[in-house]
């Protein structure tokens, strides 16, 4: 019999109520289809998927230096578990959102019906969505999109919900724990972790019975005013047993979502550090920083600056290495209370050296035999003529002090002595020199730079100058810093031991640099320490670098714009935080002055014209010296040291001829000897004659007494 013979055997009756039951059948289907939630993800599969919008920096024990801030569309801290909530947040919430949470299947029938009654009597619409429903539209995004609202959206919600209940490794407590790390509190603070340490400062699990009060109070309405928030935390404290006056909220609400606040959810402590190693959200970087040594730098960095105020400097950086690891343990690149430009790292920034590279200068040259501490060197004026025109190096005071050691030149930073000293090794190998070392910004060879660099042209790093001069006081090895653990880079050798260890002994003599610095200054400690300052041209850098037996401290004071500082020098900029950090990491163990490296030996030396006073001395075997002698006036041959051979001199129209006259100068024993220019007499040699020449090119002589031409040099008018 076919289809349809059996359905005209049935009566009109029953052929309408089979026709009822397949409709039915059929709006039964399309009401499960139409209503069909997403697939709910297992409890492992929400906590592996989960990503918070913070990267973390750690110091070298677990501690949180920094955050930073990678995912900007709701912030997010990590995965906080159930144990580690305040048992009374977990409490308040239950009780606000879901008091019979513990005994449902995910939805709350009594509940609503409830919303049921009161909307058939007309009365105030009101939520029945249950803690699952939440979190499995938190889970679900498109559970919850805009304006999901109707019926459809929220039977969808329900069968989430119970879905989510048998869904695999989910209990109670997770998903409590679950919509505490989910849930949006108030501003862009997503989950119990960022909105207790935004609005109280403080981990979840050190939340005060208040305070869990008033958090839970947050999560039915986010932007709610602080004196709603105050009425809803206490009507929740009591509910849970926490009685008590209702006035105490008032006070914490306002505090809680006030603006003073909006700022504390990460410790801020290496910003720089942070901007450069935290590249990706929920990773935790660990460092090689201390995080009390951090502290300690920032602190007296921040004091210094405050001190000289933003009219003289704005900006400095410290960077503290461990001589032994090469670990950075302090790393601040920034810190002034008025700088015009936080977020530039100044550790990590090029700016000229100054006199920081004099050290380097001075071991080459000894490490060669050209020098030794002892050695006189002529601090007197000097004028060299370059490609570029006359370079004429003058110290820091603009005087001159004549013959001077070694010692006391390298000591004091003396200008001249160092140029002079430049000459003994060569340009081009002192830049091979300071490359070796690991200053990489010397990217031209040594003719771009010049005499100069003996005084620091060259621009360089705070990390390269922490680097450099821990080689020093690791007797002449050099390895890169860490920032990060790891296997540490094998050392190599940038320099003698010998020669290394000299550096540091005349760097930490307190009697050497007394000439320039005075004997109290801020680069003397109470235990041994080398240390050396530096200030670039025009005042745009200060530098104090220096070392003890077990730790490097590199500071750099300026303003990060470039513009000069006021009234700043080497030791009242950058040196009173050299003194301050060292004296902090040595305050349980003072500084103690390394043993001499075989092949070092120590004499007594005396210097025969009275230079210097007699002292013991340090030198490389085979150098030394007991008696320094230098050269008698009779044996030095006279020169003309002005002006300099090859000068070009311009002649300017619009100032008179007698105010433009050019002064000879002649060096040495010069008595019965005489001047000639071409072939006019300028009279005896030590008269130091002005003369004022036609345009073109001429020749100065200096003559014996018997005519015989000892010197000469040819220079140049030019007419403008």
């Amino acid at each position: 019999m076919s289809a349809r013979a059996i359905w005209v055997a049935f009566s009109p009756r029953m052929r309408l109520a089979w026709g009822a039951m397949l409709l039915a059948s059929l709006g039964v289907l399309a009401l499960d289809r139409l209503t069909a939630p997403p697939p709910m993800p297992s409890y492992a599969e929400a906590r592996s998927g989960f990503r918070p919008s913070e990267a973390w920096l750690l110091d070298r024990r677990g501690r949180l230096l920094d955050s930073a801030r990678v995912d900007f569309a709701r912030r997010r801290l990590d995965w906080v578990p159930l144990e580690r909530i305040a048992p009374a947040l977990a409490a308040a919430v239950v009780r606000g959102e879901d008091r019979r949470f513990r005994g449902h299947g995910g939805v709350d029938w009594l509940a609503l019906a409830g919303v049921l009654r009161e909307r058939l009597a007309g009365g105030r619409a009101r939520g029945a969505s249950t803690v699952t429903m939440q979190v499995a539209a938190l889970l679900a995004p498109e559970l919850a999109r805009p304006g999901a609202r109707g019926w459809r959206d929220k039977l969808r919600q329900m069968r989430a919900a119970r879905a989510l209940e048998r869904a695999d490794g989910w209990t109670k407590d997770r998903l409590l724990e679950a919509y505490l790390n989910l849930a949006p509190f108030r501003g862009e603070a997503g989950g119990v972790g960022a909105a207790a340490l935004a609005m109280f400062g403080r981990a979840p699990s050190a939340l005060t019975p208040d305070e869990a009060a008033l958090l839970a109070a947050v999560l039915p309405e986010p932007g709610a005013p602080p004196e709603r928030l105050a009425r809803r935390a206490c009507r929740l404290a009591a509910a849970i047993g926490n009685t008590g006056d209702c006035a105490r909220f008032a006070g914490l609400a306002a505090s809680a979502t006030g603006p003073a606040r909006e700022a504390a959810l990460d410790p801020g402590l290496a910003p720089h550090l942070a901007d450069r190693l935290l590249t990706r959200a929920g990773v935790r970087v660990a460092t090689t920083v201390d995080l009390d040594v951090q502290r300690v730098a920032a602190a007296a960095l921040r004091r210094q600056l405050s001190g000289l105020g933003a009219a003289r400097a704005r900006d400095g950086a410290v960077v503290v290495a461990d001589n032994a690891t090469g670990d950075v343990l302090a790393y601040v690149g920034g810190g002034g209370p008025a700088s015009t430009a936080p977020a530039v790292d100044g550790a990590a920034g090029y700016r000229q050296a100054g006199s920081t590279l004099k050290p380097f200068l001075y071991a080459q040259a000894m490490e060669r035999g050209y020098l030794t501490a002892a050695s006189v060197l002529d601090d007197s004026p000097v004028q060299l003529d370059t490609a570029s025109g006359l370079y004429v190096p003058q110290n820091y005071d603009r005087g001159f002090k004549g013959p001077v050691s070694a010692r006391t030149a390298l000591a004091g930073s003396l200008n001249v002595p160092a140029v002079r000293t430049l000459l003994l090794v060569g340009v081009e190998p002192f830049r091979d020199r300071l490359w070796d070392t690991g200053y990489r910004g010397l990217t031209e060879d040594g003719q771009y730079y010049g005499f100069s660099l003996a005084l620091g042209s060259a621009e360089v790093t705070l990390v390269e100058q922490a680097a450099a001069y821990r080689a020093l006081a690791n007797g002449g090895l050099w390895s890169p810093l860490r920032l990060t653990p790891g296997p540490a880079e094998r050392a190599r050798r940038v320099f003698s031991a010998q020669a290394a260890w000299i550096v540091g002994d005349v760097l930490a003599d307190p009697n050497a640099r007394a000439a320039t610095f005075g004997l109290d200054s801020a680069l003397r400690l109470p235990f041994w320490a080398a240390v050396k300052t530096g200030t670039s041209k025009a005042m745009r850098d200060n530098w104090c670098v220096g070392f003890s037996d077990r730790y490097t401290v590199a500071v750099w004071v300026g303003n990060l714009q470039g513009d000069p500082m006021r009234a700043v020098s080497g030791t009242s900029g950058a040196a009173p935080v050299w003194r301050d950090v060292m004296l902090a990491l040595h305050a349980g163990r003072p500084g103690r002055a390394p043993a001499p490296p075989p092949g070092v030996e120590a004499r007594r030396v005396a210097f025969a014209d009275g230079t210097e006073r007699p002292r013991r001395e340090w030198f490389v075997r085979g150098t030394g010296q007991s008696v320094i002698a230098t050269a008698p006036a009779a044996a030095r041959r006279p020169r003309i040291v002005s002006p300099v051979g090859g000068s070009v001199y311009a002649v300017d129209p619009d100032v008179p001829p007698d105010r433009q006259r050019l002064g000879v100068e002649v060096a040495g024993p010069a008595a019965g000897h005489a001047l000639r220019l071409d072939r006019r007499p300028l009279g005896p040699a030590d008269g130091r004659p002005l003369i004022f020449a036609a345009p073109g090119r001429h020749w100065l002589m200096l003559e014996d007494a018997s005519g015989r031409v000892v010197d000469r040099v040819a220079f140049t008018i030019r007419a403008s």
